[in-house]
């Protein structure tokens, strides 16, 4: 099949014809598989013009999030293995050096592009090598403040490199008119960039009142065209250009490499181009699993549970409506975490403040210190790119902030840049910080309702999709009390969120084994006396958490019995190895860590055989 080798001979319509064949293998492959759609059909083209102007051999191709690069995936290598996409043992989501020499760097999260383009180029500078980087970058990414950092150094030090803005859903700035545009694309020629550098010098020799003149006339010229902003942080600025119009966007992209310096090309694109169901900026056509081509229509049925997120967006609609000072806010992901119903009915109180965790976090902090109870609703691989402000802006205050984390534990097919696997890890270390974790619908209300009424800083996860648990009554929660399930004797099974059910359901398969089940609810604080308690009837612990082992709520029990200088109790923890965790079905992907309920009966089974010989 063609690739990024051979298209550099082809003509335009050659080239049309390519894009076109591209889309329909996206199509095909993501309506079977699900993933990305309307980004990467969206960037099609303009992949296809970075690969003819550019050489993805040589020059670092640096793809921000790096959901929309499927067609740089189809244009290196990876045709005929395409249709395992994100599948259990396929090729990634996202651009991975693992998996092609043409994938530049790792990236799953928003805003990275630039920063990696910069230090590509100082490598470039001091190698002394004719190499440019290349970065592709939706504006969406462009709300995050890492970006302008970038922009920043990048003005400043005028390294070579080639951003491209792909605009599909808000322009920066909105063109005026027919006479805008005219101006833009003159800004693209190889004239205008000519007399634009002869200006420059020119500015420098004349008298003060004609260098006042013409420097009011060129501001005039930058004024009504999108490119202010990057002008003004010294990056030249081409644009905007049509984004679906390859002979265009190679000559364009051609300019930006021979001016030998940072250049954004801003081009506009339609979201889901080719695929008229998907087109425009529908945020459910996105990311999306199976779905029927024809129609579009979800190949999921009905009836399945209830998902956690939905739990959490429906009881904390009850406590906003309950309480005014309830008020919550979410970084790009309304949907994701729930908050759409909740930010629909109180536009004024919660808010998204778009691919800005660190804001988020901080601005929290203030409506905490002002009276009112912050609900931080964010992913737990997100909520990583916050940890400074957790630490810095609410915990040292001692804040009552409460943070939502969704998607703790596998994620399934979006894989190692996504999996929620670190939150307990790197909360647990921060003083002022209580962490729990419901297990079920019933005890998810209940960790929010304490949460509404604690004057501390508090964290609660919950995976995605349903709990493993069914549904139970259960007592409210109290700061550090565990709660008891099933007593018996000998072996405890010591469950934490989502682990209580995964305990739940390994303990099915060992018929004969009398076993404890506790419900921890707290990994910060533990709850000390039903552990000493614990401790004193049962001496084998096995500890059942979807989270990274080093740092985890193993490690915390064993902390503890350590300085309670308990030594009569065997502690086996059935977290995350040190590892990061592949991408796949969530099924598949468990079975391969050993942590299906069934597995993990047999683990039970040998580690009780080895202490019994």
């Amino acid at each position: 099949m063609t690739n990024h080798k051979n298209i550099k001979n082809y003509n335009t319509q050659e080239l049309i014809g390519l894009s076109q064949d591209i889309r329909k293998k996206i199509l095909d492959t993501v309506s079977k598989n699900g993933g990305h759609l309307s980004s990467t059909l969206g960037a099609t083209d303009l992949i296809i013009a970075m690969h003819y102007v550019f050489d993805a051999g040589v020059d670092p191709f640096i793809f921000d999030v790096s959901h929309q690069a499927y067609a740089h995936k189809l244009l290196t290598d990876r045709w005929d293995r395409f249709d395992t996409l994100r599948k259990f043992g396929g090729i990634s989501g996202y651009t991975s050096p693992k998996e092609s020499p043409y994938d530049y760097y790792c990236a799953g999260h928003s805003s990275t592009s630039i920063s990696l383009a910069i230090g590509a180029a100082k490598a470039i500078a001091l190698k002394g090598e004719n190499r440019i980087p290349v970065a592709l970058i939706g504006d969406g990414s462009m709300s995050a403040g890492m970006v302008y950092e970038a922009l920043n150094e990048l003005g400043d030090r005028k390294y070579p490199a080639v951003i491209i803005l792909n605009d599909n859903e808000m322009s920066i700035a909105k063109p005026i008119g027919a006479i805008s545009r005219y101006l833009s694309q003159s800004m693209a020629s190889p004239f205008f960039q000519k007399v634009k550098k002869r200006t420059e010098k020119l500015l420098e020799h004349l008298p003060d009142g004609a260098t006042y003149m013409a420097k009011k006339f060129e501001e005039s010229l930058r004024l009504i065209t999108p490119g202010l902003l990057f002008e003004e942080l010294g990056v030249e600025y081409i644009g905007p250009v049509d984004g679906h119009d390859i002979e265009e966007l190679i000559k364009t992209l051609k300019i930006a490499k021979e001016l030998k310096g940072p250049v954004i090309v801003h081009a506009q694109t339609t979201k889901g181009k080719g695929y008229e169901i998907a087109e425009g900026t529908k945020e459910y056509w996105h990311g999306v699993g199976a779905f029927d081509l024809k129609t579009g229509s979800s190949h999921k049925t009905g009836g399945g549970a209830k998902s956690a997120t939905a739990i959490f967006s429906e009881a904390l609609l009850e406590l906003a409506d309950e309480d005014e000072k309830v008020v919550g806010v979410t970084a790009a992901m309304p949907s994701g975490t729930g908050l759409s119903m909740v930010i629909e009915k109180y536009p004024d109180r919660f808010w998204d403040v778009a691919i800005a965790e660190q804001h988020a976090v901080t601005s929290m902090g203030s409506l905490a210190k002002e009276g009112f109870k912050p609900f931080c609703a964010i992913y737990s691989t997100f909520l990583q790119r916050g940890y400074d402000q957790v630490i810095h802006d609410i915990a040292l205050m001692d804040l009552g902030v409460v943070f939502a984390i969704d998607r703790a534990g596998i994620v399934g097919e979006d894989g190692e840049t996504h999996q929620g696997a670190f939150d307990i890890s790197f909360l647990r270390a921060i003083p002022n910080m209580t962490l729990m974790a419901p297990y079920n619908e019933t005890t998810l209300r209940l960790a929010m309702e304490f949460a509404k009424e604690y004057d501390h800083p508090c964290a609660l996860r919950y995976p995605r999709g349903a709990f493993m648990a069914d549904d139970a009554p259960s007592t409210p929660y109290e700061p550090g009390r565990s709660v008891l399930l099933k007593e018996a004797k000998d072996v405890l099974f010591v469950g934490y969120g989502n682990g209580v059910g995964r305990a739940i359901e390994t303990a099915k398969y060992l018929e004969g084994v009398d076993i404890s089940i506790l419900d921890l609810r707290f990994v910060k604080p533990l709850d000390k006396d039903m552990l000493i308690r614990l401790a004193k009837t049962h001496n084998r612990w096995f500890v059942f958490s979807d989270s990274a082992k080093m740092g985890g709520v193993g490690s915390a029990i064993l902390e503890f019995l350590s300085l309670q200088e308990i030594s009569n109790v065997t502690v086996t923890t059935f977290e995350y190895e040190d590892c990061f965790i592949t991408h796949g079905n969530t099924e598949q992907v468990e079975e391969s860590l050993g942590i299906l309920p069934e597995q993990l009966a047999e683990k039970v089974v040998q580690k009780l055989d080895i202490i019994r010989s």
